[in-house]
């Protein structure tokens, strides 16, 4: 495994400084820090949006923690509709020091005539209650006010289920930093339609009116029991890698709120590179495949699209911002999160 600079990047690009953000997408990668005064930092893959029998999945507890640990995972997050699950018995169980982690969470389940309100709350002290409003961003406010109340972090999902939430909810929404950009159910209109933007685009109109928020992929899963069902809501298809300083509770949820993981459908990452001047993105590449980068700013724009790798976009200092997606030829792709350029 090879030794790799762990030095994070700010959410501000300063055109003077140069800061170094290397990601490796590995189980237990080994980082050698730029300073000795900085924590060592390691990356865990983990998904933030699961049920179970406590709501409306059709898997116990155990059954549920069980798939995700032998699928390679290192942590999971159940969070079942108004409802927090104990994950004290799960992790005497199933947990162990830096290979897996159970954290506790909860799909805050509210609406607004009918539309569908779902954000989840990561490792809150205590259930938070839909809390109602008189629109739908009254709603959402209200709700991720009672998360933080509640020491969780929240994240917006699914915003086109049911084309209940959109991109302007977003922009004017405080106080959240997360969103899905891909769910793993197969009835949440991720790339929009009928005049309704994706996901990605509506990341990008908020991104482009200056207000930073980052990109989470996610199962939301419910059924572990029918893997040959088109129309169920099956495990292992959106999680993120997140660096933290250790697989604990506390560190794992503040990484994912300051921004220092991304998000992928199947893509690894051996290293991100940026810098004041560029930004370089080296793939873990298979055999049966072939990939492209786009590297994309204001509005949407692509700036760039390589196929090299690694691939390597110069900052020009007038995006806006950046953000980086790479495409893999059989439909899997990966998201870095956004850099705002000053």
């Amino acid at each position: 495994m090879p030794k790799l600079s762990s030095a994070f990047l700010t959410n501000t690009l300063v055109c003077v400084a140069i800061i170094t953000i290397i990601v490796v997408a590995a189980t237990r990668p080994m980082f050698t820090n730029v300073s000795a005064a900085q924590p060592k930092l390691r990356w865990y893959k983990g998904n933030t949006h699961t049920h179970t029998l406590n709501s409306d999945g059709d898997s116990t507890p155990d059954e549920v923690v069980r798939w995700y640990r032998e699928h390679q995972y290192q942590f999971l997050v159940l969070t079942d509709h108004n409802y927090l699950t104990s994950v004290d018995g799960l992790n005497a169980l199933h947990g162990a020091d830096e290979k897996f982690l159970v954290i506790k969470g909860e799909e805050v389940t509210d609406e607004y005539q009918k539309k569908p309100i779902h954000i989840n709350s990561l490792n809150p002290a205590a259930l938070v209650k839909p809390q109602g409003g008189t629109s739908v961003l009254d709603a959402m406010q209200r709700d991720v006010d009672a998360i933080r109340a509640a020491r969780g972090v929240p994240h917006i999902n699914h915003p086109n289920f049911y084309w209940a939430i959109t991109a302007d909810d977003l922009r004017q929404l405080q106080n959240n930093r997360l969103f899905e950009i891909y769910n793993g159910h197969p009835q949440v209109n991720n790339l929009g339609g009928g005049g309704v933007p994706g996901l990605e685009e509506m990341w990008d109109i908020v991104l482009s009116s200056g207000k930073l928020l980052y990109g989470i992929a996610v199962d939301d899963a419910h059924h572990f029991k029918r893997p040959w069902d088109a129309n169920a809501s099956t495990p292992g298809h959106g999680w993120v890698y997140v660096r933290a300083e250790s697989l604990s509770p506390t560190s794992i949820i503040a990484a994912l709120d300051r921004g220092d993981f991304y998000a992928s459908t199947g893509v690894e990452l051996t290293e991100y590179e940026a810098t004041a001047k560029q930004i370089t993105i080296t793939i873990k590449e298979t055999k049966y495949s072939k990939y492209r980068t786009q590297f994309i700013g204001q509005n949407g724009k692509v700036l760039q699209e390589l196929t090299a790798n690694p691939a390597t976009y110069a900052v020009r200092g007038n995006e806006g911002y950046v953000r980086a997606k790479v495409i893999e030829s059989n439909g899997q792709s990966a998201w870095t999160q956004p850099i705002q350029v000053r």
